[in-house]
């Protein structure tokens, strides 16, 4: 009960203040080209979402970073194209928690253990304060993963915007 109490109270104090901190927007203009350069060497599709934190009514459904993470994926339609192959990183700043959410045409590919591990090493990243960092190694490990599953440029062209998506609902 305890541990939930904070969760909500922490959630309720990250305002758009530390978005500002955490992706400045250089960060996002980095993000957006690590995405489009990425994607000019393979097939897939790359989307980054982050979110500041949970409005109340999640957070006392006890919403979980996975389940908002697959909401995020099905809004974006990251799951919308031509070779099943989007993936999305989403990021929950109040919780500094990354998931990976892969469409099967690469998820059945590539697996859990695989996405978990970027997740790790990205949320390694933030715990230090290097969210850019952080962000550009996910990018280039998911981008790794397409590379070696979906070779050479998308013959259907870039069918999901590269600019990381701010939720801030």
């Amino acid at each position: 009960m305890f541990k939930q109490f904070g969760r909500i109270l922490k959630h309720l104090c990250y305002g758009p203040w530390r978005l500002r901190r955490v992706l400045p927007p250089h960060t996002l203009e980095a993000v957006t080209e690590a995405i489009r350069e990425s994607e000019t060497n393979h097939g897939g599709e790359i989307r980054v979402a982050v979110e500041i934190a949970l409005d109340w009514r999640r957070l006392l459904r006890r919403e979980t970073p996975r389940e908002r993470a697959l909401e995020v994926f099905s809004d974006l339609r990251v799951w919308d194209t031509e070779r099943n192959n989007g993936v999305l990183i989403y990021l929950l700043l109040a919780d500094r928690d990354v998931e990976i959410v892969a469409d099967r045409g690469i998820d059945r590919l590539v697996g859990a253990e695989a996405w978990e591990q970027i997740c790790h090493e990205m949320e390694a990243a933030f715990r230090k304060g290097e969210f850019e960092a952080g962000i550009l190694a996910g990018v280039r490990a998911v981008g790794t993963y397409l590379e070696r599953h979906f070779p050479g440029p998308d013959p259907h062209g870039d069918e999901l915007a590269n600019r990381p998506v701010i939720i801030d609902d």
